[in-house]
């Protein structure tokens, strides 16, 4: 298991879409809106059980840190071990299929709780060592904690850096 996306990475300044700091142009730290994981399976017939999971994990980050998160916001990605091949995002309605437009994606519900998103690529870097931080090793237990992870360093994170390198300036 692996965290990557904007979480894995270096905070860094940016000027929001909020209209009263992008005006201005005023910086802010970037915020991620959403936590995404890399987990990779050899089977798929226990994702209900992994929601569950999911779940559980959060109630207890709410539980005895006081910070909480919801289901939606911690997206699951599923990869087939050795080949790194993207399988789809763990769901998050709580049957499968829910009679939402979302399952209408082809393949989305092909095996229960394994969500397609239409027209989704991933990234070819996005499982780049330097983009993600691995914080399960099936041999060798946990090899990370996310709460162990470095803090936003003194002073002022580089402006101008974002999750893929150099940014462009802000409209003004």
């Amino acid at each position: 298991m692996a965290l990557f996306g904007s979480a894995a990475q270096p905070l860094w300044r940016e000027v929001p879409r909020f209209r009263e700091f992008a005006r201005s142009g005023i910086e802010i730290l970037h915020e991620s809106k959403d936590v995404d994981l890399a987990v990779w399976l050899t089977r798929l017939d226990q994702l209900k059980e992994l929601q569950r999971a999911r779940g559980a994990a959060l109630d207890r980050l709410l539980e005895e840190s006081n910070v909480g998160v919801a289901h939606h916001q911690v997206d699951v990605f599923l990869f087939e071990p050795a080949t790194d091949r993207y399988l789809g995002r763990l769901c998050k309605f709580g049957q499968c299929p829910k009679d939402k437009i979302e399952c209408l994606v082809p393949d989305c519900g092909r095996s229960p709780f394994l969500r397609q998103h239409e027209g989704f690529r991933l990234y070819a870097d996005a499982l780049a060592p330097e983009r993600l931080v691995r914080l399960f090793d099936r041999r060798g237990g946990i090899v990370a904690r996310a709460a162990d992870l470095p803090q936003v360093p003194a002073g002022r994170p580089d402006a101008n850096a974002g999750p893929r390198g150099p940014r462009a300036p802000a409209r003004r």
